[in-house]
C-alpha cells in the first residue's frame, strides 16, 4: 500500500454518491507498501479501504483479483470483501486510473511472531490454499524466476553503482537456480506476497489477509517460502528454525506437504528473496519523487540472499 495517486475529501465524496456505504466522515491515506495507492475511508456505515491501481498491476487481471477475494470471503478466508457500487460494478475509474473499494480488515500487521502465531499463520495459509483449489481462475506469475534474470540484466548498470558488483552475484545465484528450479509440485492460487504488514493479527490472534494484488497460481510451498524469509529472520540475518517449523506444522496439519515440497524449499527459499531484492532494489533506482510511500530496503533481502547462499551450498 503507498499513495502514487492523490484524492482530495470532495473527491471520494464524489465517489461515494454511487455506493450506499453512507456519508464520509473521515479520509487517510496510507503510506504503507509499495504498489498501489491506498485510502482508509471512515464513513457513516462503516471503515473501507480505496485502491488505485498503480504500478505492476495489469488493469486487464483485476477480475480475477476481484473474484478470488470474493470467492476467499464467501468461503471463511478473512480478507477484503470487493463491494460493487450502485450500478452492480467493482471496478470504475478516477484520474484515468482503475479503482475500487472494498471491506476493512479487522487488525493490524506485526513485526515480531511468536511460535504460535508462526503456527497460526501457516494453518491459515493452508486454508487460503485448500480455499482456491476448485476456483477455475488462473493468473500467471509474472515475478518468477524467467523475469528475475531480466530484471537483473535490465538494472545492471545502475544496480552496480549502487552495489558495485550486484548484478554478477546475482546471476551466478539465478544461473544455478535455473538449473535446479524445480516444475513437479503441487501447484495452485498462492498470495504471493504474505509479508508482515499483509498478515492481521487483532489481539494476539490471526484475523486475515490482505493485499492480494500479487496474487498467481504458482507452486503452494513458494507462498511458505516467501512467508518464511519475510517473518523468520532474526537480528542477526540468520533464520529462527523454531519459527520455520512452527510455519510448516501449522500448514502441514490443514494441509499436508509432500516431501518433494519440502525437498524444493532451499530453492525457493532464495529464489523469493531474490525476487524481492530485486523489485525493491529497482523501486529504489526508480522511486517516482512526489509519491508518499513507505521506502523498502532491498539491502534487508541481499542479506537473506547471502545467507542462503552460504547455507544451501
Amino acid at each position: 500500500m503507498a499513495i502514487y495517486t492523490k484524492l482530495s475529501f470532495v473527491e471520494v465524496v464524489k465517489i461515494l454518491k454511487n455506493y450506499s456505504l453512507g456519508n464520509l466522515n473521515s479520509l487517510r491515506g496510507i503510506k504503507e507498501g509499495i504498489e498501489n495507492s491506498n485510502y482508509l475511508l471512515n464513513t457513516s456505515s462503516g471503515k473501507y479501504i480505496l485502491t488505485i491501481y498503480e504500478k505492476r498491476v495489469n488493469t486487464k487481471e483485476l477480475p480475477f483479483f476481484i473474484n478470488l477475494m470474493s470467492h476467499l470471503s464467501s468461503n471463511k478466508i478473512i480478507c477484503p470483501t470487493p463491494i460493487s457500487n450502485n450500478s452492480g460494478t467493482y471496478i470504475f475509474k478516477i484520474k484515468n486510473k482503475y479503482a475500487s473499494i472494498s471491506g476493512f480488515v479487522q487488525g493490524k500487521g506485526k513485526l515480531n511472531h511468536s511460535i504460535t502465531a508462526c503456527k497460526s499463520i501457516g494453518k491459515n495459509i493452508a486454508k487460503l490454499h485448500l480455499a482456491t483449489k476448485n476456483l477455475k481462475i488462473t493468473r500467471k506469475n509474472n515475478l518468477s524466476i524467467n523475469s528475475w534474470i531480466k530484471l537483473n540484466n535490465s538494472i545492471k548498470n545502475k544496480a552496480n553503482l549502487k552495489i558495485p558488483g550486484i548484478h554478477f552475484f546475482i546471476n551466478k545465484i539465478l544461473q544455478k537456480l535455473k538449473n535446479n528450479w524445480p516444475n513437479n509440485i503441487p501447484k495452485g492460487i498462492i498470495h504471493a506476497d504474505l509479508f508482515p504488514d499483509n498478515i492481521f493479527f487483532l489481539k494476539n490472534k490471526f484475523s486475515g489477509f490482505i493485499d492480494f494484488y500479487f496474487a498467481c497460481n504458482d507452486f503452494l510451498v513458494y507462498d511458505l517460502a516467501i512467508c518464511i524469509n519475510a517473518i523468520c529472520f532474526n537480528k542477526k540475518n540468520k533464520l529462527d528454525n523454531q519459527k520455520v517449523s512452527a510455519i510448516l506444522q501449522g500448514y502441514s496439519s490443514i494441509r499436508k506437504l509432500k516431501k518433494i515440497e519440502l525437498d524444493a524449499l532451499p530453492n525457493l527459499l532464495m529464489g523469493a528473496a531474490i525476487r524481492f531484492f530485486l523489485t525493491r532494489l529497482h523501486d529504489s533506482i526508480y522511486l517516482q519523487r512526489d509519491a508518499i510511500v513507505k521506502v523498502k530496503d532491498p539491502i534487508e533481502y541481499l542479506n537473506k540472499i547471502v545467507f542462503h547462499n552460504t547455507t544451501t551450498r
